[in-house]
C-alpha cells in the first residue's frame, strides 16, 4: 500500500522552469515504477514521463530534452524538473505508482497522488 502527495506546482511564465515533487509513504517504494500524468481542461489524461525502481525513464515525445524524471529511494521521493515551460504544459500534474515499469496507460498504475496545478502563461 503506497499513498502519494504531490507539491511544487504554481503559476509561471513560458521559458520557466519548475520542479514537481511526490512524496511516497510506503517502505516498499523502492520496488515500485514511477510516473507522471497530466490532465488539461477538458482533455483526457495523458502520461508523461515514467521511471523504473533502478532509474531507466520513458518521456513523452513533447517534453524530451525539457522534462527529467528521477527519484530518490531513500526519501521516498520522486521529482519532475521542467526547464522551458510551454504554454501547453499546463495541466494538474499527477503522480502514480505501478508494479511494473514501461507502461503508458493510466489503468496500469494502482496508485496516485491528489494533483498539483502548474499553469503556464504566454
Amino acid at each position: 500500500q503506497v499513498q502519494l502527495v504531490e507539491s511544487g506546482g504554481g503559476l509561471v511564465q513560458a521559458g520557466d522552469s519548475l520542479r514537481l515533487s511526490c512524496a511516497a509513504s510506503g517502505r516498499t517504494f523502492s520496488s515500485y515504477a514511477m510516473a507522471w500524468f497530466r490532465q488539461a481542461p477538458g482533455k483526457e489524461r495523458e502520461f508523461v514521463t515514467t521511471i523504473s525502481s533502478s532509474g531507466m525513464t520513458i518521456y513523452k515525445d513533447s517534453v524530451k530534452g525539457r522534462f527529467t524524471i528521477s527519484r530518490d529511494n531513500a526519501k521516498n521521493t520522486v521529482y519532475l524538473q521542467m526547464n522551458s515551460l510551454k504554454p501547453e504544459d499546463t495541466a494538474v500534474y499527477y503522480c502514480a505508482a505501478g508494479m511494473f515499469f514501461g507502461y503508458y496507460r493510466e489503468n496500469e498504475y494502482t496508485h496516485w497522488g491528489q494533483g498539483t496545478q502548474v499553469t503556464v502563461s504566454s
